[in-house]
């Protein structure tokens, strides 16, 4: 789904869709979600937390992305304000999405005041 791309992000193609909720944030498969924050995000050591947010970036914007079990596989919802920020007319629409690296996505988080 994803793969390297430069030393701070993987690249993938996701279909882009509106989250149902606008409040809610923006969310991939759940079992997506934690095989990713796994793979990627892995420390290695000890008990490992699969449930940290991801970070991706559409375009221009970087944003924390979480799980949730009722998005379909390999769709990215997003909120509607976000997609007003993008080139993106009629979703849905197959795109490509960058998804942060762990030592990237924690600096982004830490300068988004989000815990990691």
């Amino acid at each position: 789904m994803f793969e390297r791309f430069s030393r701070g992000y993987y690249v993938g193609r996701l279909s882009i869709e509106p989250t149902p909720d606008e409040a809610a944030g923006a969310f991939i498969q759940r079992a997506t979600h934690e095989r990713l924050n796994e793979q990627l995000y892995a420390a290695g050591e000890g008990i490992e937390r699969t449930d940290l947010p991801l970070v991706m970036k559409l375009e221009t914007s970087h944003f924390a992305v979480d799980g949730d079990s009722g998005v379909p596989q390999d769709t990215l919802w997003v909120p509607e304000s976000l997609l007003d920020e993008t080139r993106i007319e009629t979703p849905p629409t197959l795109r490509e999405v960058f998804l942060a690296k762990a030592d990237r996505a924690a600096q982004l988080l830490r300068l988004s005041g989000q815990a990691v």
